[in-house]
């Protein structure tokens, strides 16, 4: 299944600073011209890219990239949660299905702060054939598997996304309360995509404002 595709960050990266900082230009006409619509705002969380495939009859996982090593533990987490009989039940025959998630939590980044004592899996996307899914089936996914989902943070306009995550905010998902959140993903309130065809979303990281 397809690799998830890249996140373009909200404004361009300022290559004087070796691309570290941001300048305030929109890194994409769209990001522009959508600025004043309403946006999604959901936790960014700090994990590895997990990719979760149903082909009807198999449940299989990849990492960020095909070649990306999956760490043993975090497998074994995979496994337990993910069988067959309940993705047959949930999903069908037909196959063609991806959860995007992220592996988070003990041993993977500084997830110890969100699970000190094990590692885990939340859902953050899924593409079922050609379609993307909406936050209501997201929803509806990860009571029938059983699984987490990104939380929404808020809603408003991209502008207002950025002010609320320069000012930082503590996650919402960590049993550590004072850990501060990683920053933001962003999407219109009604999926987008541009003229290329690539899906409208973006992400801002509260680290591009120290």
């Amino acid at each position: 299944m397809k690799e998830y595709h890249k996140i373009q960050t909200v404004f361009k990266r300022d290559p004087e600073t070796k691309f570290r900082t941001l300048l305030p230009e929109y890194s994409l006409p769209e990001f522009e011209y959508l600025k004043d619509n309403e946006w999604i705002w959901t936790e960014k969380i700090d994990g590895t890219n997990i990719r979760v495939m149903w082909d009807g009859a198999d449940v299989t996982f990849g990492g960020k990239t095909d070649k990306a090593d999956i760490p043993s533990h975090l497998l074994e987490v995979l496994d337990d949660i993910f069988k067959a009989p309940e993705m047959y039940k949930k999903f069908g025959v037909d196959g063609d299905v991806c959860l995007y998630g992220e592996g988070y939590g003990m041993k993977i980044q500084k997830g110890g702060n969100y699970i000190p004592d094990r590692s885990s899996f939340i859902l953050f996307d899924c593409k079922i054939g050609p379609w993307w899914m909406d936050r209501d089936s997201l929803e509806d996914i990860s009571q029938s598997l059983g699984i987490g989902l990104v939380p929404i943070i808020g809603n408003g306009t991209l502008d207002e996304a950025v002010e609320y995550c320069k000012a930082g905010y503590k996650s919402t998902i960590a049993d550590n309360k004072d850990y501060d959140a990683e920053g933001l993903v962003l999407k219109p309130s009604i999926e987008l995509s541009t003229r290329g065809g690539q899906r409208i979303i973006s992400k801002i990281k509260a680290k591009d404002f120290k």
